[in-house]
């Protein structure tokens, strides 16, 4: 059984698990093809369900889309968190922060992919209820994981660890230099996670200052 056969097949179990398989499906689709280029119907093919049950779960394929923003988000969240929970020395939150970034499965690289490439879609109001609730949803943890990289970046301010700067500014410009990375990077790829995850880690402690060398 090739690779992809199994991916279909895995994607085929029981019927209360459709809507992550469905989620899987779509992630795979639109990191590989790009959502313009992924038809709905694929997705339903590949989940073994009709494209008019694809709807009980997603009112549309943009809906499908700010739901994987969302996840992708949240998980980009909790693992900041998680990953700088407990961690006095600054400079040592700041790599741990970038780590987290990076500590992906491959499927999660795609969601970061997907994220990065259509943030525009969370600018404007959405048609539909369901996809506008989901869009809040999505700005409401896009400034949250802002105020987590400025509340870094003041804690080492504060304690004389970084270099005294705008630190909402330096905060953003750390995010955009970290997430910037999904706009190239494929699975699979000449480039590790772990190497772009030393560099970017370094890089980002010069940008606030400090000698790179642990």
């Amino acid at each position: 059984m090739t690779t992809q056969t199994t991916h279909k097949a895995d994607r085929k179990e029981g019927p209360r698990s459709k809507r992550a398989v469905i989620l899987n499906a779509a992630i795979d689709n639109f990191g590989r093809d790009g959502f313009e280029h992924t038809k709905w119907a694929t997705i339903a093919d590949e989940v073994g369900i009709g494209q008019t049950a694809l709807y009980h779960y997603f009112e549309s394929k943009a809906h499908c889309l700010l739901t994987i923003m969302t996840l992708e988000l949240d998980r980009s969240l909790t693992q900041f968190r998680e990953a700088t929970d407990g961690v006095e020395d600054h400079v040592e939150r700041m790599r741990a922060a970038v780590g987290s970034a990076y500590a992906l499965t491959d499927r999660e690289a795609l969601s970061a992919r997907i994220l990065v490439s259509h943030m525009d879609l969370l600018a404007t109001v959405r048609p539909s209820q369901r996809e506008e609730d989901e869009r809040q949803r999505a700005r409401v943890l896009v400034r949250a994981i802002e105020d987590q990289w400025s509340e870094l970046i003041e804690g080492g301010i504060s304690s004389g660890d970084f270099v005294a700067r705008d630190a909402r500014l330096t905060g953003l410009a750390i995010l955009g230099l970290v997430i910037g990375v999904w706009r190239w990077y494929r699975p699979g790829g000449s480039r590790s996670l772990t190497d772009i995850s030393d560099f970017t880690s370094a890089a980002c402690v010069r940008l606030v200052g400090r000698d790179p060398t642990p």
